[in-house]
Order: C-alpha cells, then sequence, then structure tokens
C-alpha cells in the first residue's frame, strides 16, 4: 500500500500504558497513518466521535475495560477493532468476538506483524465499501447501500421505484429483462399492472440522466424488454 494512500486513514490507539501508546503512535506515524489515541475508555469514546477508520484497543485498562467499551462503541461504529492482550484463552476471545471485536493481537507482539495486520485489515474493509458503490465508468457511480446515484460527483434525484429499476438492470448488466419480469422483481409478483408503468419509468430514468449530461445507460432490447449497457 502506498504512503499517499495510508495518510487518509485513521488509527485510534486506545491502551493505559504510555510507552506502549507512543510506541504505536509513532510506528503508524511513521509508516503514513494518522493517528488519534487514548488512555481510557472516556477518552476513547471522544475520539471515536472523530471516526476512525480501525480502532487497537487495549482489553486490560482500568475502568471501563476493552470489552465493556468495544460493546458500548460498536452499535455504532462500523469499523475494524483489534484487541491488544496478553489473554490468549478461548473464553476470552470468544467473548472479545462476541463483543465485536475484530481479532486478537497477543502482547508482546512483533510490531512489524502488527502493521501487516492493521494493513490485511483496512484493505478488507476498503474492499467492503467498495461492494455498496459500484462504479460503471469514470463519471457515473451507484451507491447501492445509500441508494443514490451519481454523476460526476453531482447525485441524480431518483424515485423509489427508478432506483429500483436501475439497481436491478445494472447489477446485471448486459442480461435482458422483458417489461413483466421487471414489474414482478420491482413492484412484487401479487401486484398488478401493465408494460406502460414500466415504459414510463424507463423514460424518467433516461430524461433524468439526460438532464445531468450522462448517456442513457439502459438500452431497449426492441420487442423483448430492457438491459444495462456494459461499460
Amino acid at each position: 500500500m502506498e504512503k499517499q494512500q495510508k495518510h487518509a486513514y485513521k488509527i485510534l490507539v486506545v491502551d493505559d500504558e504510555h510507552d506502549l501508546r507512543k510506541l504505536l503512535a509513532d510506528f503508524f506515524e511513521m509508516n503514513g497513518y494518522a493517528v488519534m489515541t487514548a488512555q481510557n475508555g472516556q477518552e476513547a469514546l471522544r475520539q471515536v466521535e472523530k471516526h476512525p477508520d480501525l480502532i487497537l484497543l487495549d482489553i486490560n485498562m482500568p475502568g471501563t475495560d476493552g470489552l465493556e467499551l468495544c460493546a458500548k462503541i460498536r452499535s455504532f461504529v462500523s469499523c475494524p477493532i483489534l484487541f491488544l492482550t496478553a489473554r490468549v484463552d478461548d473464553s476470552d476471545k470468544i467473548s472479545g468476538f462476541r463483543a465485536g471485536g475484530d481479532d486478537y493481537i497477543q502482547k508482546p507482539f512483533s510490531i512489524h506483524e502488527l502493521g501487516a495486520r492493521v494493513e490485511a485489515h483496512l484493505r478488507r474493509e476498503t474492499r467492503s465499501q467498495q461492494k455498496t458503490s459500484i462504479k460503471f465508468s469514470e463519471d457515473l457511480v451507484i451507491d447501492y447501500s445509500a441508494r443514490e446515484l451519481y454523476f460526476r460527483d453531482g447525485r441524480i434525484s431518483l424515485a423509489k421505484k427508478e432506483f429500483d429499476i436501475i439497481e436491478l438492470l445494472s447489477t446485471h448488466p448486459g442480461m435482458v429483462f422483458d417489461k413483466e419480469r421487471i414489474f414482478e422483481k420491482v413492484w412484487g409478483i401479487d401486484d398488478e399492472g401493465d408494460s406502460a408503468v414500466i415504459v414510463e419509468h424507463v423514460r424518467r430514468i433516461r430524461n433524468k440522466l439526460k438532464e445531468h449530461g450522462c448517456e442513457d445507460r439502459v438500452e431497449t432490447v426492441w420487442g423483448v424488454g430492457y438491459r444495462w449497457r456494459r461499460s
């Protein structure tokens, strides 16, 4: 991973040992990461509000320990959480995973192995995030999780059924869907409707793409239906 890419990543180190916090901060900053630190649960909660990309969390801290803190923040933090601990038995690991942790790093650890583990988790997280946002060209992006369409960083406002149609077609590029199949998938098999409903929605989608200067991605297959044009 290149250093300019790492600058985008923020790591939060939570440990009550000052020397270890400094060691980890120095190591990751030297490798291009932005590092935040906290020596207890209360400080960690304030730092978590800054949206770290990964958290290194000591289990054995005074006051709120790492397991309690992990369980508390996991409901609103989706980034990887790696426990730093001397505990290694299965029951402790199970408790950690149940609390929402993603990995265990046993103390004392190799700083270079830790760095490799962090990189691996961040790569995996990036791949996971990319699955929710698919770029079909240099300018057109469909964010399936947010249900939004962007062209040249400008958002194209879509009605729910319009996005549903785009989602259906774009997740099966090149596959032809007849109007009845689109209606069944988008409106539900029990709903009643006719092909004119699909034609009208496709017309609206095309107009909105055109208004934003985006070329039409929905191709008509005459006598059959529609398909999403491959890039």
